[in-house]
């Protein structure tokens, strides 16, 4: 199975890993693995004054402290995993990329914020699974 997990660095995504691990069926050698991270953009008038390789080392540097402890998580369960990071909207960017890998799957860890908060801020996760056609598993 062809798998991307979604992942900020985030409590959630520590309970995602967690679950991933305690559920043998999601890990192993058969499943192929991609770990994507979006990065937010620099707004557009502070990027247009930065040096492009500067820019370029921020976002870089941003997306390799999220893999930092991922990469060790699956180098822990003998898995190997590639890692993406890509720059825009989280939700929008999460969903084209599972759409145009043609992954089977998109594994996505939930703040679990209820549906007012939902309804005022929106959540990445909604986004995703409104905008996705790829079976998505949230993790809570």
């Amino acid at each position: 199975m062809k798998i991307l997990a979604a992942v900020d660095g985030s409590p959630c995504t520590k309970r995602m890993l967690a679950y991933l691990a305690a559920h043998d069926e999601w890990l192993g050698a058969h499943h192929e693995y991609t770990l994507l991270h979006v990065v937010a953009p620099v707004p557009a008038r502070p990027a247009a004054v930065l040096d492009r390789t500067v820019l370029k080392a921020y976002y870089d540097e941003s997306a390799e402290k999220v893999f930092k402890p991922i990469r060790t998580f699956f180098a822990r369960q003998k898995l190997n995993a590639a890692f993406t990071a890509k720059v825009g909207a989280a939700g929008q960017t999460i969903a084209e990329v599972a759409d145009k890998g043609h992954y089977d799957l998109l594994i996505l860890g939930s703040h679990g914020h209820g549906p007012l908060t939902n309804l005022v801020m929106g959540s990445v996760a909604t986004k995703v699974v409104a905008n996705c056609t790829v079976p998505v598993l949230l993790i809570r």
